[in-house]
């Protein structure tokens, strides 16, 4: 695919995302499809062969608009908002365009530091104390994860961390091991299941607290 090509189908792109959001409350928020659907229309092997840009547009107005559950209706009542909006659907196209990974400031100065700048704006935003910060000495920062699952796993592996070291220097004769085997974390049984996930992945039992109608 050439530049002119790519912004060709940009552009198509472009217009049957917005066609999309324009007509999204006309469609059913649950799709009509049974499980297997897809699988049955798609080939079995992997094509060896390139589609063109229009083909495959209609390919997804066609199979995969039919299957989807629209998040972004009006309509939708369930589980939690995206957070999709057209100027994020840019700046998506931007960071997919630049395609740059900002694991160190080197690797990306400005991807960096748009970072920080942007997580102190949301910290201020919510009134943290300032040591939330990166911009004030000692600990604080933060960055953007993924997902909420992803920003839960993170959260507690760093609890579990902190309770290590606690732990650690109240009872140095206790080793690394000792201190891990005993820790547990707790949780609503009203929770999320990345909770649990989590908890899986970072190697912290969890338990889950029954509530009450007083919670």
């Amino acid at each position: 695919m050439d530049a002119d090509t790519f912004r060709a189908f940009g552009k198509a792109a472009v217009d049957f995302i917005a066609d999309y959001y324009e007509n999204i409350r006309n469609c059913d928020v649950l799709p009509s499809v049974a499980p297997g659907y897809l699988i049955k229309q798609l080939p079995k092997e992997l094509p060896e062969n390139p589609q063109q840009w229009q083909e495959i547009l209609q390919d997804v107005n066609k199979l995969i608009v039919p299957g989807l559950t629209h998040w972004q209706s009006p309509n939708f009542h369930a589980f939690y908002p995206t957070g999709c909006s057209y100027p994020s659907i840019v700046g998506d196209m931007l960071a997919n365009g630049f395609s740059v990974i900002g694991f160190n400031w080197l690797c990306s100065p400005a991807c960096t530091e748009l970072e920080v700048v942007v997580m102190d704006w949301l910290a201020k935003f919510f009134k943290l104390p300032t040591h939330f910060l990166h911009s004030t000495k000692g600990p604080g920062g933060g960055i953007i994860q993924g997902s909420a699952s992803e920003a839960v796993l993170v959260a507690v592996m760093a609890a579990r961390e902190q309770a290590v070291r606690r732990v650690k220097d109240a009872q140095p004769e206790l080793s690394e091991g000792e201190i891990r085997a005993r820790l547990v974390g707790y949780s609503s049984d009203q929770s999320n299941s990345c909770i649990e996930k989590a908890g899986i992945l970072g190697t912290l039992p969890i338990r889950l607290v029954a509530v009450d109608e007083s919670l």
